[in-house]
């Protein structure tokens, strides 16, 4: 039976204090956690975190919470998916999160054009386990680009943004992967309940799972949008699905 989850790409926002998050919240993961199923760990784009950093977040959460969990920016932007065997398997080595792992999220530079045998090479090298690529260059608007995340059955990340992204609506893998910018305002505006209304009934539609990430974060939109949107959903799927 497919599943779908749905939440929020990170969850430490100092804007979401006082707003989303009650103030003086000692866990707000945790708090997060009751209200959606999943979310994108967006530090570890940033800098390699310890095994113990993971175990310590699925601590936080119900045993049936997923995380997906950005792959670092020493592989996608400085190597530029090249040369990055030891970069890998250390990122590999010290993720600890379980049963609780989710896709691993490839965030490539919006300079980076597309390059089939550097993308295909790269995908041949990624571990077991479900794997998305976010273009952001217009160069990816390709078939070949398609095809071969078909090949190793990655997914396509379909990017909502106010243009400034390419949104490829393909699905590629067995699994689908939506990260929702903000629609007007990038990582800003909150989305409507019409658009929340359209996205919904575009996901109720997926016969297979999927993951969706509000990335709408800078005003503490994204949380409200993922319960409403999860909500919406609810109401469109039988039980149990």
């Amino acid at each position: 039976m497919r599943k779908i989850r749905i939440g929020t790409s990170g969850w430490a926002y100092p804007e979401w204090r006082g707003d989303f998050y009650p103030r003086g919240l000692r866990k707000p993961l945790e708090y997060l956690a009751e209200r959606v199923d999943s979310v994108e760990i967006n530090g570890t784009f940033y800098s390699l975190r310890t095994p113990e950093n993971y175990r310590n977040w699925a601590a936080q959460t119900p045993d049936d919470f997923v995380f997906a969990v950005k792959g670092p920016r020493l592989i996608t932007h400085i190597r530029r998916l090249a040369d990055v065997d030891e970069a890998l398997d250390r990122f590999t080595k010290s993720l600890d999160l379980g049963h609780r792992q989710g896709p691993i999220i490839w965030q490539l530079p919006p300079t980076m054009r597309f390059d089939r045998a550097v993308l295909d090479t790269f995908l041949g090298r990624l571990p077991a386990g479900r794997h998305a690529v976010e273009a952001r260059h217009e160069s990816f608007r390709d078939d070949e680009f398609l095809r071969t995340l078909t090949n190793h059955n990655v997914a396509n990340v379909i990017a909502d943004s106010p243009g400034t992204f390419p949104c490829i609506d393909a699905i590629t893998a067995d699994f689908a992967y939506v990260r929702l910018h903000g629609n007007e305002r990038l990582y800003l505006s909150s989305y409507s309940d019409t658009e929340l209304d359209e996205w919904a009934a575009k996901i109720h539609d997926w016969t297979i799972d999927g993951y969706v990430y509000f990335d709408n974060t800078m005003a503490a939109a994204a949380p409200r949008n993922a319960m409403s949107l999860a909500q919406r959903l609810r109401a469109r799927l039988p039980s149990g699905t």
